[in-house]
């Protein structure tokens, strides 16, 4: 089975980077463009890794991750895992991340090398 990763990003250049690697290395990527399209996505369809952009156009990621965690239409949202990944590199951004409900925290610019060892270390977990 194909691991299916949910990125909700609003800049088309971070999608599209995100896009060539993830799908080079033979994950499934879907795409959202604003947190509330994201969320839907999650609670509609089967994910097992969500890569999560704090600065979205309609709410921020942190709230993003707070009603993922909380949703009531899908109960497994609580355990999926969610990478924050941001420009916010701010002392303080990171903790503020965990808080809302990620597991981990990327700053931007993405590390190639950094996001496949941590979307590998959720989708296999022995990795």
């Amino acid at each position: 089975m194909t691991p299916t990763v949910l990125y909700i990003e609003d800049h088309p250049d971070n999608m599209t980077l995100v896009r060539r690697i993830l799908q080079s290395e033979g994950y499934t990527l879907i795409e959202a463009k604003t947190g509330f399209q994201g969320i839907l996505i999650a609670e509609s369809q089967d994910i097992d890794v969500i890569l999560l952009d704090i600065n979205l156009p309609d709410v921020d990621g942190y709230e993003v991750a707070r009603r993922l965690r909380k949703s009531e239409k899908k109960t497994a949202l609580a355990r999926i895992p969610i990478v924050a990944i941001t420009a916010n590199a701010m002392k303080g951004d990171a903790q503020k991340a965990l808080e809302a409900g990620c597991n981990m925290y990327i700053s931007k610019p993405i590390n190639i090398q950094e996001l496949l060892e941590k979307v590998a270390k959720f989708v296999y977990k022995d990795v």
